[in-house]
């Protein structure tokens, strides 16, 4: 999987015009992020979770390009709305959710809901009632990095009893949906849940309740620092057997979030400060842990670091601007001597990072450039075009 990077030569044309840090999203990577989803996934439609990045030019775009959207507040529903988004596209994924909320919904025509507890059935049937909803259920996942079944998902001997007591209460039971954890790396958590999942299909039917969808999350992995050690296209199309296998007949859904922007998006920063300690070198940047980089807390990823200085490498420590001892970024990073003013390059920027930015200590949050809307992008473009006839001749 290629993530969109900057060249030195981008990055720093960039920085010539724009203060550092700021971001650089590629439209064209996220488009391209989209179709690869729906080239080995066919069977499963697109809910885009954009808690993992809103900007209003990604959603607007894969808006056009088709997606539905997964959300989980009424700020989020709103936001999509605000660019003509029909509440008919969104699913409100949120297993708990608040008035605001379902006020949005209702404002907005949201009618498709997810539920994981018999306490929010009465305030889904009085919020909206003849809504559909899914019960989403607890599956296990070892390898992800991020396990959410502990705090989300009934058990799974509840679940039908849960769409059951739904339909009793005005709501239209479709369906089940699960998530299997945020960068999985392993495809047997999708088909064991699947194989599960059918059974609780086959059950439901016995009930004479018959159930027409299937929400099988998001978890998709993208590389890290460390790169990625899975077949991405083996993996979507060994899932999308099994639905085929498993579902010939059931509607099914997918919510990629991190996939969709994760390898889409790139920080530029530069070097405001160094220093000598315990012998080793430190670089402190101006953008660390309270902004962009706020997913090594929240998120536990590590993203990739570039530096473009000469000379021999050495084990350095790069720190954030803010006067909190928390905000180190990486420890014994390879780099060779930068000085102040050098910049760095930053990427696998795109998800959960700028989201959850804050301005403490009066930071300002990092800008976002497009990078289609760039000059640089001509001139990338100009000299794949004079490439291209290279080889031609």
């Amino acid at each position: 999987m290629k993530s969109f990077r900057l060249t030195e030569k981008e990055m720093n044309a960039m920085a010539e015009r724009i203060q550092t840090p700021f971001l650089v999203t590629s439209l064209d990577k996220v488009a391209e992020n989209y179709r690869f989803l729906r080239t080995y996934l066919p069977r499963a439609g697109v809910y885009y979770a954009i808690k993992a990045n809103p900007t209003p030019e990604v959603l607007q775009m894969l808006a056009e390009m088709g997606s539905h959207f997964d959300v989980a507040s009424a700020g989020e529903i709103e936001a999509l709305a605000e660019l003509g988004v029909d509440g008919s596209r969104m699913i409100y994924a949120n297993p708990v959710k608040d008035a605001k909320g379902f006020q949005a919904s209702v404002d907005n025509g949201v009618n498709r809901f997810t539920f994981d507890d018999e306490s929010e059935i009465s305030k889904m049937a009085d919020a909206v009632p003849g809504a559909d909803v899914l019960v989403r259920i607890q599956v296990r996942n070892n390898k992800a990095l991020v396990d959410l079944n502990t705090k989300f998902g009934a058990p799974m001997d509840e679940a039908l009893d849960l769409l059951e007591q739904a339909e009793k209460a005005g709501l239209h039971a479709k369906g089940i949906c699960f998530h299997v954890g945020s960068q999985s790396l392993s495809t047997a958590a999708y088909e064991e849940a699947l194989l599960l999942v059918r059974n609780l299909f086959d059950e439901a039917e016995a009930r004479g309740m018959h159930l027409t969808d299937l929400d099988i999350g998001g978890g998709f992995p993208i590389p890290d620092a460390d790169g990625l050690a899975v077949d991405l296209a083996a993996m979507m199309e060994s899932i999308n057997h099994q639905i085929d296998r498993l579902f010939p007949d059931t509607k099914v859904w997918m919510e990629p979030g991190r996939f969709m922007c994760g390898t889409a998006v790139n920080l530029v920063t530069s070097v405001i400060g160094t220093k000598n300690r315990g012998g080793n070198p430190w670089y402190i940047l101006d953008e660390g842990i309270y902004g962009c980089f706020s997913g090594i807390m929240y998120d536990h990823w590590t993203y990739p670091l570039h530096c473009f200085g000469k000379g021999p490498l050495k084990a350095s420590t790069f720190g954030g601007p803010s006067c909190d001892g928390i905000d180190v970024l990486y420890r014994d990073f390879m780099a060779p001597k930068l000085s102040v003013g050098d910049r760095v390059l930053v990427t696998e920027m795109g998800s959960y990072t700028s989201v959850s930015a804050s301005r403490f200590n009066g930071f300002e949050l990092a800008p976002n450039f497009i990078f289609e809307e760039q000059p640089e992008y001509s001139v990338r473009l100009s000299d794949e075009v004079e490439e291209t006839d290279d080889v031609a001749i």
